[in-house]
């Protein structure tokens, strides 16, 4: 027995037992997908289907089957690549054999049966031009017509051998009305291959588009088109083949440089925590920097404006107003007025003095959003497991995603199958209605629609069920939203009691527990289950709310007047505040859980007013955490993302011999830097959770606390001296 292995032209043989492995190009019709065993093609001919092309490079199926020793003499074998079957017959098998006989190695050229199908829009949705292909030896070089051809195949039998050669395999009945089976095209013209297909033989006499010195020509069906409508599916074909052969290339790309993108997002993992790490010492320093180069950038600004401003002085025209010379569409006009930059210089000052002012006013709080971010890195440093729990949130999200779509699918296909009629003609007056494909064959609408089909539509019924597969399809999404939202809420409860337990530890590490984000989730699951699963409800049903405007907009588009447009924009923009405003109350009604245990409607509450009494921190602390954020995304993604362009472009010489050969190198290139901006989003996603925890715990504390001997503070001494509080217990100190 052997193993046949055949692929752009390539092919190996290898010897096993009573088991062989044939890769094969998968067609696009299903219907030719049958191996054919113990059968051999009348007359030499061989078919190709679908899309596969004589050189298919298309989408490869591999097929394990358990045959005699007798299946090469039984002939068993398949439509696939026409050189590949070549090479392999030519080269492997013995000559004037049975299989060596039936390799067609001459037929190495797609014909389309009806390459006016190529023009429709579908061809790029469904990259294949939707009628039958056919493997030839040559293109044809005239015009002709099935119906021509059949009038006058008695006395003119050479027309009808000629034609005959782009019909079906082992088809010669041209008394036939063919139309309806498609055994033969409804016309051929003359063509040329290119791209081993057969296109039109296009060419321009005195600017005008002819094919073989014609501008017009019959389709077969009673009508005379314009060769443009030609150029139409060749270009059709041209993007098939376009997007098949970009789409193939981004394939190979990922083939063969999978394991660099994974070592790049290990990097980004590395250089993500090692950020984290860094935010201990680095944190105040990155803001101020950032602070003063924009004061920095502000000032240059208003200097260069003014500089603008004095250079203009004495130029005629520059004193006009901007009222003056009205609307321009060149905005260069208004680059030469004194006036634009005199406002720019203005608006520019505003600003430099209200960031001025700001860190006058707000330099403490500023400190005090700093220590806490250095804060919040010692305690993911005592706490490395945190940074691994989104995983976890992934996986149970996974799950619900995976729950949906399973659900959605049975409700989807749940009853009877629907068959319809589609049918190629656009007069056809049983088109779209109902069919059975046991009896269609023998109805009479493949007489008055040549070429109709019976083809599955979609699963229903007229049951009271069917009737409210809709509400059962809502219902399978509010579930969906409600379990989603339960897994977020249950990771930002584990990781609020984490990083709780870390901030009420009086000395710090030895009184943190030992397993604090295991204990968490334990308290988590066997406490909190209820409350979490009221925040999510509450969230789920604002989302779902979000979702039936999304899906009344969608269908009421082009129907809908001003005032409905105007009235669902204000509904979706409601909805969307009030879903924010919501997850920011159940983020924090969270850690307030994790704190005392308490319901999620007192937590809530408890929450929210303890940030209204310390509303400026609050704001404060999420500017700079979410700049400082930002900035380590940025860093992380450019980062990685610069060495994996230096690396894909061969610009590293040290690995210079390992970097693979790609078509384009920015697949790798965008997924590595995409890659790594999500990595880091999980990482610093944990960062801020910590941050909000402790700042929680830090107001909880200057309410509760007031540093004496009977109630001292929890904060770290570097807090405790920005507040400027009495001084430290000596047992605190020292801890």
């Amino acid at each position: 027995m052997l193993l046949l292995f055949c692929f752009l032209g390539n092919c190996f043989w290898f010897p096993t037992i009573k088991k062989f492995w044939l890769i094969l190009v998968l067609p696009s019709d299903q219907q030719k997908l049958d191996i054919f065993s113990g059968a051999a093609f009348a007359d030499g001919e061989f078919a190709c289907s679908a899309n596969t092309g004589c050189l298919g490079t298309e989408t490869m199926v591999f097929l394990q089957g358990y045959f005699a020793d007798l299946a090469l003499s039984r002939q068993v074998y398949r439509c696939m690549d026409c050189f590949s079957l070549k090479s392999c017959c030519r080269k492997k098998l013995v000559k004037n054999s049975i299989l060596y006989n039936k390799c067609f190695w001459k037929k190495t050229i797609l014909f389309y049966f009806n390459i006016l199908k190529c023009a429709s829009p579908l061809v790029l949705i469904n990259l294949q031009c939707p009628t039958t292909q056919l493997c030839v030896s040559k293109c044809p070089d005239r015009f002709a017509t099935y119906i021509d051809v059949q009038a006058s195949y008695r006395y003119k039998p050479d027309q009808w051998n000629y034609f005959r050669q782009f019909c079906k395999p082992g088809f010669n009945n041209p008394r036939k009305v063919v139309l309806r089976d498609e055994d033969c095209p409804s016309m051929i013209i003359p063509s040329r291959p290119f791209l081993k297909r057969c296109f039109p033989d296009f060419s321009t006499k005195n600017g005008v588009l002819t094919v073989a010195n014609q501008t017009t020509f019959k389709d077969g069906r009673g009508k005379t088109r314009n060769v443009t409508d030609l150029r139409e599916a060749a270009n059709g074909i041209n993007n098939v083949l376009d997007a098949r052969s970009v789409g193939m290339k981004i394939f190979e790309d990922y083939a063969i440089s999978w394991y660099w993108i994974l070592i790049a997002l290990f990097f980004a993992m590395m250089l993500s925590l090692l950020f984290l790490v860094l935010l201990r010492f680095t944190a105040g320093v990155l803001f101020w920097i950032f602070i003063f180069g924009v004061i920095g950038i502000i000032g240059y600004g208003i200097w260069h404006c003014y500089w603008e401003y004095d250079h203009l002085k004495g130029i005629p025209g520059s004193d006009l107003t901007v009222y003056d010379i009205g609307f321009q569409t060149d905005f260069k006009v208004y680059l030469q007025l004194r006036q634009t930059w005199l406002a720019f210089m203005v608006i520019l000052c505003g600003v430099e003095v209200i960031i001025i002012l700001m860190l006058i006013f707000l330099r403490n709080r500023i400190r005090i959003a700093i220590a806490l971010l250095k804060e919040g890195s010692r305690a993911i440093g005592y706490i490395m497991s945190t940074l691994f729990y989104p995983i976890v949130t992934f996986l149970l999200i996974a799950i619900c995603i995976s729950y949906w779509a399973v659900t959605a699918v049975f409700l989807a296909t749940s009853g009877e199958p629907v068959y319809k009629v589609m049918a190629n003609q656009t007069l056809c007056k049983y088109a779209n209605l109902t069919c059975d494909p046991e009896t269609f064959n023998t109805t009479n609408v493949t007489k008055l629609c040549p070429g109709a089909q019976c083809t599955f539509a979609f699963y229903g019924g007229e049951s009271l069920y069917h009737k409210y597969i809709f509400i059962f399809q809502l219902a399978n999404a509010f579930v969906f939203l409600w379990l989603v939202n339960f897994a977020i809420a249950l990771g930002q409860c584990t990781l609020a009691g984490a990083f709780a337990s870390y901030y009420w530890a009086y000395r710090k590490p030895a009184d943190i527990p030992l397993w604090p984000l295991f204990s968490s989730f334990g308290r988590a699951i066997r406490y909190h289950t209820g409350s979490l699963a009221f925040g999510a409800l509450i969230l789920a049903i604002v989302q779902l709310i979000r979702v039936i405007l999304e899906y009344l907009d969608h269908k009421l588009k082009g129907t809908q007047n001003s005032f409905t447009r105007f009235l669902l924009c204000c509904l979706k923009c409601c909805f969307w505040c009030l879903e924010k405003f919501l997850k920011f109350i159940n983020r924090n009604a969270y850690i307030m859980i994790a704190i005392y245990g308490k319901n999620f409607c007192t937590s809530a509450k408890e929450a929210f007013f303890l940030l209204m009494r310390n509303v400026v921190r609050v704001a404060v602390l999420d500017k700079v955490t979410d700049f400082l954020l930002f900035l380590g995304k940025i860093l992380v993604a450019g980062g990685v993302g610069v060495l994996a362009f230096f690396f894909f472009t061969q610009r590293i010489p040290v690995f210079a011999e390992e970097v693979p050969m790609l078509n384009y190198y920015w697949v790798p290139l965008l997924t590595v830097i995409i890659g790594s901006y999500l990595v880091a989003h999980g990482f610093f996603s944990v960062y801020a959770m910590c941050v909000d925890t402790l700042f929680l715990c830090f107001c909880e504390d200057l309410e509760r606390n007031d540093g004496s001997t009977a109630k001292p503070y929890f904060m770290s001494a570097s807090l405790h001296r920005i507040l400027g509080k009495k001084k430290l217990s000596p047992k605190k100190a020292v801890g």
